[in-house]
C-alpha cells in the first residue's frame, strides 16, 4: 500500500491509501480502451488516368463512396504522362464530373481539382452528420 497525494493544491492536502500497482494497471487499462474507440482519418487515394473505361471509373467511384462512409477523406489523383499534359482540361473535366457523381455521398470538397506537378488533385472529406 502507498500514500498518494490526491490535490496538493488544496487545504489541508487530501491523499488516499492505494495499491499503487493496481491503480497504474487500471489507469493504463483505460487508456488503451480509449485509445480503441477513438477513429483515426485515413488519406485514401483514388488514381485514375483521362482516358478511363467506364466501368473503371464506376468501380473508383465505388471505392470513394466507400472510404467517405468510413469516415476517411479520399484524395481524387488524375494522372498525366507526357503529351497528356497538354489535355490537362480533360483531366480537370474528369475530376469535376468525379465530384458531381460522388455529390450523393455528400463529400466536404476540402480542396477543389488543382494541378500539382503533372497530376490534377482534389480532396474530399466526409460530411460531419453521421
Amino acid at each position: 500500500m502507498d500514500l498518494v497525494v490526491v490535490s496538493p493544491n488544496q487545504s489541508p492536502p487530501v491523499a488516499k491509501i492505494i495499491d499503487w500497482g493496481k491503480y497504474k494497471y487500471e489507469t493504463e487499462k483505460r487508456a488503451k480502451e480509449a485509445r480503441k474507440k477513438q477513429h483515426v482519418v485515413e488519406v485514401k487515394e483514388v488514381k485514375m488516368r483521362y482516358k478511363i473505361d467506364t466501368h473503371d471509373y464506376e468501380v473508383r467511384l465505388k471505392s470513394a463512396r466507400k472510404f467517405l462512409s468510413q469516415q476517411n477523406k479520399v484524395k481524387l489523383v488524375v494522372m498525366l504522362r507526357g503529351r497528356e499534359m497538354q489535355h490537362n482540361k480533360l483531366a480537370f473535366d474528369l475530376a469535376n464530373k468525379f465530384l458531381a457523381d460522388i455529390e450523393d455521398a455528400n463529400p466536404v470538397v476540402e480542396k477543389k481539382p488543382m494541378l500539382e506537378g503533372k497530376n490534377v488533385v482534389a480532396v474530399l472529406a466526409p460530411s460531419s452528420g453521421k
